[in-house]
């Protein structure tokens, strides 16, 4: 007969364990360095960039919205002459450009906290402002400056910000939804058409039932949650040190790599199965710079609670992923632009009023931009 422990006893055993692993958690905690005046200053100028152009972004897309039609890049180059005709525009744009940084920093903030729980030594965000259409951000990162030394933390610390955006991205997504415009084959025009992934094609069909969503002009707070959407699938993928990489590791060990380079084979037949080129790039920038993962010397398995929240995770990317972001128009021109180049924003800044543009110099630079798509895609939101 195999002896009973007592309930007492049990409790005793729970109690030593928690204070072993609260004297691990210590053993192995960082220091939290102190914020020198010169890094809080980088942190609030990154931050007051990154909202000055997601909130031009925002201006364009309260233009459009407004008017009711679809997306042109001759609205970001003529966006400084809509302000000068318009400048409550810059007001409006502000719901885009809050929306979106509130998600994005929820994200980061995920990371952050679960970082400072287990005392690994993390940056506050760093966000990235960038001057071109149609996002204005790469997004926003924190720098981890120790290791991780066991699975739970590495698993909590990369579930954390995915689950933080995902939390705050719903609600937005719910309210830009119910505030949208059902205008017939809108999404088929202009020069940006947005993919429609499962988490956005459920909130329109309880919204707008029976409408397609080819018909549904996003209000700017939704395509706001759109973006980080689309910044929650790719920090999901299971691949290198992205957030999907860090959990997948935590679950799966050093088979980590193996599966990470299948993944990266993944992608690349998804490039060529829907055409969308931006995907051999990222498969590449991972490749090159985020693929090896640091290792990990603990061979604990997870308990029941993170692999429910690991296959939580996997729901999240599913619901959030779509093999096209920014598909072609139906002429057939290429119109996957998201951060075309640099001109181009000098072009419109330089432009001033908008009845000032000659036609065929626009058509030029809207061109070029076209082109640069090719190149330099919306997928640069990883941490």
């Amino acid at each position: 007969m195999v002896p009973r422990t007592s309930p007492h006893a049990l409790r005793g055993q729970n109690d030593d364990f928690r204070a072993r692993r609260g004297a691990l958690r210590a053993a192995l905690s960082f220091p939290q360095d102190t914020i020198s005046t010169a890094r809080w200053a980088l942190h609030w100028l990154l931050l007051a960039l990154t909202l000055c152009t997601t909130t031009l972004v925002g201006v364009v897309l309260t233009h459009s919205f407004q008017a009711g039609r679809a997306l042109y890049l001759d609205q970001y180059l003529n966006v400084f002459g809509t302000l000068q005709a318009k400048p409550l525009l810059l007001v409006d744009g502000l719901a885009f450009s809050i929306t979106l940084m509130t998600i994005l920093l929820a994200h980061e903030l995920g990371h952050y906290f679960a970082c400072r729980y287990y005392g690994i030594d993390a940056s506050l965000p760093y966000f990235l402002p960038v001057p071109l259409p149609p996002i204005g951000t790469f997004g926003a990162f924190i720098r981890i400056r120790s290791p991780i030394y066991t699975r739970q933390a590495l698993f909590d610390v990369g579930i954390a910000g995915p689950l933080a955006g995902f939390a705050v991205l719903l609600p937005a997504l719910v309210i830009g939804i119910a505030e949208s415009k059902v205008i017939p084959g809108i999404a088929n025009q202009g020069d940006l058409i947005f993919g429609v992934p499962a988490i956005l094609r459920f909130f329109e069909w309880i919204i707008f039932p029976h409408v397609r969503s080819a018909d549904i002009l996003l209000h700017p707070v939704a395509r706001a949650a759109w973006v980080g959407i689309l910044a929650t699938a790719l920090n999901l993928m299971p691949i290198g040190q992205l957030d999907g990489g860090h959990i997948l590791y935590a679950f799966v060990g050093r088979r980590h790599g193996r599966l990470s380079r299948v993944f990266i084979v993944g992608l690349v037949a998804l490039a060529l199965a829907t055409r969308t080129w931006s995907w051999l790039i990222w498969a590449g920038l991972v490749f090159f710079f985020a693929l090896r993962h640091p290792v990990i010397f603990d061979i604990t398995e997870l308990d029941r609670s993170r692999f429910v929240l690991g296959l939580a995770a996997l729901a999240i990317f599913l619901l959030s992923f779509t093999p096209a972001p920014m598909s072609e128009r139906p002429d057939g021109t290429a119109v996957t632009n998201v951060h075309a180049s640099v001109s181009i924003f000098r072009s419109a800044s330089s432009l001033g009023d908008e009845e000032s543009i000659d036609k065929n110099s626009a058509n030029t630079i809207k061109t070029a931009a076209t082109a640069a798509a090719n190149i330099v895609r919306p997928h640069l939101l990883a941490n």
